[in-house]
């Protein structure tokens, strides 16, 4: 066949299952390769499309493809959404009695499944290898790759053992796919998997419909709540790095009235999966969790991902931020910055018992200390450690929107000094901002404070501010925690020449208190919102009657378009992005009908 007929088929298959007119950046080149017989290497970052490089070839392809994926539950979303889409998948998983893994085997067989989703560990059994050498295979495609490095973010045991395809299926091409890995991985991944020639698809791993913004910790549960509750019932994950800080912040977030849950790996397996699914088919808004929610988060309509406290590398930051906006819509990354987090963080792993491991998680560690304290554009720091250099602003991050400034802070910075010897060096940075604010907590008038001559006269600044300049005044040396003293404020000798004015203050700005991470994205063109809350409402009820996640049946960018567009007739949704002829067979009739009833039709 020649190449254009190729392309055509392609494009064909492509519109005709998937609902799209054209080709995502690197997509038809990965699937190109692979028709070739070529093995490869693709990264894509989370929502680049990357499971699509090998969904659309395997519904062109004689035999069957074989999908190595991480999650159950990640399995179960996929093969809902191809069913849909008019492919034939299953999954085998360790849910399912042999029977109805002896029926998967058998409908393969009559060539009645195109793809086939497994767990890297069911590959280590000899008995499902050898069970697999009579299938009709075509490709082999490994999900969530970096796992197979030792240098991964995200390292897997099972993965491991993932060069058995090679060695068991010369002349098949194997197709390894990752939203994030740095050049060692690569390189690891290449060797441990021994594949032939490959071709390598490096895409851009910029995702520029996320706002990257960092936000000093000075309340850290009040922000949340106030974040959170501006974004009303938008879906969102929360990271902490403990379990204890997940249960609690989970509690604290119900306690307002907010749909929330919590997950880590010290939760039953049964209640990982209800939340899992739950946030899935928007049951509830937000998750909050430790790193264990992380492979395989399918969900496309994840409008924010907030940390509470800094992963260890930024891959893992990456990677975990790449599961906002998969659906292309503006998206938020925050991160709350606290430097008591980043000196614990650092103990931690220097206590480590393997010291080269150490010295390496150390050094990636120090790359995420660097994100947090760049003064130049956050996404150029990502960007280049991914070896993706760029000398670009990004113009959506934190820095690019609200650029830090220097400024006279001698007057601030005598009010906090002057406070903090005030009330005898007794209290903490949250306590001295309550005296300079003038709020008269329980605390405050247990000591008397509301009566020096400091309470209130920073009454006239948020609490964001004055913590940043309270951080800054500690950085400087004017300042010490006591940590003797439950981190007590103490005034230092360099503090002297503030108080008595001899020398002026230069300060960052604090940026904060402009609240730049509230705004609202407004790159989405207009579309009719009352019709979109209808189509999601019809949605919902369809997804739940399928017992499938919303997503699965229009993502969140079909609606928009919907309600901006309004088509009139099923030709005309073929138009809309998203909607390909079986999707368009089995909902068309009913979004049609709100579409026309909202029009008064």
């Amino acid at each position: 066949m020649q190449q254009s007929s190729i392309s055509a088929t392609l494009h064909q298959a492509l519109q005709h299952h998937f609902g799209y007119s054209s080709f995502r950046t690197g997509q038809l080149s990965v699937i190109e390769a692979m028709l070739n017989g070529q093995d490869s290497l693709v990264l894509m970052p989370t929502g680049g499309g990357k499971s699509l490089c090998y969904q659309l070839p395997a519904t062109l392809l004689p035999g069957l493809t074989i999908v190595i994926s991480p999650l159950i539950a990640l399995m179960k979303d996929q093969v809902d959404g191809l069913e849909r889409q008019g492919i034939a998948a299953a999954y085998i998983n360790s849910t399912q009695t042999p029977e109805a893994i002896r029926t998967i085997f058998d409908q393969i067989t009559q060539g009645q499944i195109k793809l086939l989703y497994i767990s890297p560990e069911r590959l280590n059994s000899r008995y499902f290898l050898d069970s697999l050498q009579n299938l009709p295979i075509s490709l082999f495609a490994i999900d969530e790759a970096h796992c197979i490095s030792q240098w991964g973010h995200d390292f897997r045991p099972a993965y491991t053992n993932m060069c058995c395809i090679k060695q068991n299926f010369t002349n098949i091409p194997v197709m390894a796919l990752t939203a994030t890995a740095d050049v060692t991985t690569r390189k690891d991944i290449l060797q441990q998997l021994q594949l032939v020639d490959p071709y390598v698809h490096l895409d851009s791993f910029d995702r520029p419909n996320i706002r990257f913004t960092l936000a000093e910790k000075y309340s850290g549960e009040q922000q949340v709540i106030g974040y959170v509750k501006n974004k009303k019932d938008e879906c969102g994950i929360i990271y902490c790095n403990s379990r204890w800080r997940v249960e609690k912040l989970a509690e604290v977030l119900k306690g307002e009235g907010i749909k929330a849950a919590a997950y880590h790996a010290g939760l039953e397996t049964s209640l990982r999966n209800k939340v899992q699914d739950d946030f899935t088919k928007d049951n509830i808004q937000i998750v909050v969790a430790t790193v264990a929610f992380g492979l395989g988060i399918n969900k496309p309509n994840i409008r924010y991902v907030l940390h509470f406290e800094p992963p260890r590398t930024l891959e893992s930051y990456y990677q975990e931020i790449g599961r906002a906006g998969r659906d292309g819509l503006a998206a938020e990354a925050i991160f709350l910055h606290d430097e008591k987090d980043v000196t614990r963080i650092k103990k931690l792993i220097s206590e480590g018992d393997n010291e080269a491991r150490v010295d390496v998680e150390l050094q990636r560690f120090h790359a995420m200390s660097g994100f947090i304290e760049s003064q130049t554009c956050r996404r150029q720091v990502v960007l280049n450690y991914f070896a993706e250099f760029t000398q670009d602003a990004c113009g959506n991050c934190d820095i690019c929107l609200d650029p830090p400034s220097q400024f006279d802070a001698t007057e601030p910075a005598q009010k906090v000094l002057s406070c903090v010897y005030r009330i005898n060096q007794q209290g903490d940075i949250n306590h001295v901002i309550e005296v300079l604010r003038g709020e008269k907590t329980p605390k405050v008038i247990q000591h008397d404070h509301h009566n020096v001559s400091t309470f209130g006269i920073g009454s006239n600044k948020p609490a964001s501010y004055w913590f940043a300049i309270i951080r800054q005044l500690i950085h400087l040396g004017y300042l010490q925690q006591d940590i003797s003293n439950n981190s007590a404020l103490c005034l230092t000798e360099g503090s002297r020449s503030i108080l008595k004015a001899t020398e002026p203050v230069m300060l960052a700005a604090p940026r904060l208190q402009n609240a730049n991470y509230w705004r609202h994205n407004k790159t989405t063109k207009q579309y009719d919102k009352q019709l979109y809350t209808k189509l999601r409402s019809l949605r919902k009820t369809i997804a739940d009657a399928e017992d499938i996640a919303p997503f699965i049946v229009f993502n969140d960018k079909t609606l928009i378009e919907l309600a901006r567009i309004q088509p009139q007739s099923e030709s005309e949704m073929l138009n809309i992005s998203g909607i390909g002829s079986t999707k368009l067979a089995r909902y068309g009739r009913e979004f049609l009908e709100i579409i026309h009833e909202h029009q008064g039709f």
